[in-house]
């Protein structure tokens, strides 16, 4: 380690999050203070409609610790997430989010595991704090579906991470720009330790995810760590295929016998049924060319307006 590296980073990506900055910024250095000789606390603005810039350079005023980096405009939680790592310079990381709703309580722990050997100690939620019916479901129909295409379990995972240093360096040598930190961060393995949590109400402001928002990531997930889908798809066209074999049989077999086929209506309701399929599947092979052409593209996964070491 060199003398200008700190021993950690904290990497925290903020969106509309100016009003309770100044206080999750003093809970986390209290505890940071007698934790660690060094360390550096990368905030990242995330392009936000609000004064979070500003916010942050107050608390760089205050505290030279402070790495403060700002977006062009809102790319999203995982492209600022992105950048803070990319600037981040400690022996170890640690991800958290700007609402408190990730305790500094649990820092301590996370350190204690990483020293003794940890490569990720990876916070976990026992539960999930305020969170309605329908936003409950919703996360455990995601995480189900997401582990049985892609064989990663995620039930409970959060970004609240500490890596060490070399499965940060692993993690910046993938370059795809559809980002999932959560599932890219378990793709790498390393030695991993999980700490359960559970998730504090937050300190101020409202949640950035929208509806469409979840929807988005959620898409971003599954297709960017699974090609079943695509398998799925020729699946179903052999069940069809097989239903359609017997019917196909039956109809030759009454127009050789001479007698009139009955049931448009069937008839109608297979063609809309093997109609919708196919539209389906065209539309599922589109996502996936979609996130083709915005690879090869290579544009970069965010643009730097500011920053203040």
């Amino acid at each position: 380690m060199t003398e200008t590296q700190p021993v950690l980073s904290v990497v925290i990506p903020l969106y509309r999050e100016s009003m309770h900055l100044s206080v999750t910024i003093e809970e986390i250095i209290g505890v940071l203070k007698s934790l660690v000789e060094s360390f550096e606390i990368v905030l990242v603005d995330d392009g936000s409609p609000d004064d979070t810039w500003g916010a942050i350079l107050e608390q760089k005023k205050r505290f030279d610790q402070i790495q403060g980096i700002r977006l062009s405009r809102n790319f999203g939680k995982e492209a600022a997430l992105a950048a803070g790592l990319e600037y981040a310079r400690g022996s170890a990381i640690l991800v958290m989010d700007g609402d408190l709703q990730h305790p500094p309580a649990l820092i301590p722990d996370m350190l204690k595991l990483w020293r003794s050997g940890a490569d990720v100690v990876e916070a976990v939620k026992r539960s999930r704090g305020k969170e309605n019916f329908i936003s409950r479901l919703r996360s455990q129909m995601f995480y189900g579906l997401f582990t049985r295409l892609t064989g990663v379990d995620l039930h409970g995972a959060s970004d609240f991470k500490l890596m060490d240093r070399r499965v940060l360096n692993a993690w910046l040598r993938l370059y795809e720009r559809n980002l999932f930190f959560r599932g890219m961060n378990a793709w790498l393995g390393f030695r991993r330790v999980q700490i359960p949590f559970d998730v504090a109400e937050r300190a101020g402001g409202q949640t950035g995810w929208s509806s469409i928002k979840l929807l988005k990531l959620a898409m971003t997930a599954v297709t960017s760590f699974s090609s079943a889908p695509l398998y799925l798809m020729i699946l179903v066209a052999v069940v069809f295929a097989a239903l359609a074999l017997p019917l196909g049989l039956q109809t030759l077999f009454l127009k050789i016998r001479g007698h009139a086929v009955d049931g448009f209506t069937t008839v109608i309701l297979l063609i809309l049924i093997l109609g919708s399929m196919v539209m389906f599947g065209i539309g599922l092979v589109g996502v996936y060319v979609a996130r083709i052409y915005e690879e090869v593209k290579g544009r970069p996964r965010y643009v730097i307006a500011e920053q203040v070491k």
